[in-house]
């Protein structure tokens, strides 16, 4: 696997979903605090480096679910008034950037590419749950709009391991880089 370079100036964090009512499912093959820590180490590091940091979370509240003919879909009837809360450990600052989305993917609806272009940004560590809704659907978006992407693929997560797997290594790889979250902090030193 080829090396990782990181133009600091150029590159942005984006971590999808790591709020409340999300984190606190079981997820597969990393447990949901173990994408958090490594979540954490990242956020750490880019602020550190006066890197943007992008925190993306859903939120259903005063909105109209997307509404299609599915075989089987998430449509929450009643959510806890901290369900869209980023948890604890990411300890938001007034720095981060934070884009509320209303579907799986952060692009669509929201003011990220904005946000990203304005900055002159063209590369995107991400991480976040799940792997094959949240995350797979924003990397689709970003590649499409010709963004740089690295995964960190222990700092994401999905409900089965299966899923991640197939994610990661046929549809991720094929759109960004995929390390681990030690090797992305190893290219920020």
């Amino acid at each position: 696997m080829e090396g990782l370079n990181i133009a600091k100036e150029k590159t942005a964090l984006v971590l999808i979903d790591l709020q409340k009512g999300i984190v606190g499912r079981e997820t597969k093959p990393y447990s949901a605090s173990t994408v958090v820590s490594n979540a954490t180490r990242l956020v750490k590091a880019f602020r550190k480096d006066g890197m943007p940091v992008f925190l993306v979370h859903v939120n259903f509240q005063n909105s109209v679910p997307v509404r299609v003919e599915s075989d089987s879909s998430f449509a929450p009837s009643s959510l806890p008034p901290d369900w869209s809360e980023f948890v604890p450990d990411l300890e938001v600052e007034p720095s981060d950037i934070i884009i509320t989305k209303r579907q799986w993917g952060a692009f669509t609806g929201t003011d990220l590419e904005q946000q990203l272009r304005r900055r002159k940004l063209d590369t995107i560590i991400m991480g976040g749950i799940a792997t094959t809704y949240g995350v797979e659907s924003t990397a689709r978006f970003a590649y499409e709009l010709g963004f740089n992407q690295v995964f960190a693929e222990d700092a994401m997560t999905d409900m089965s391991e299966e899923a991640h797997k197939v994610s990661v290594e046929y549809v991720l790889k094929r759109m960004g880089k995929v390390r681990i979250t030690e090797t992305i902090l190893e290219a920020l030193r």
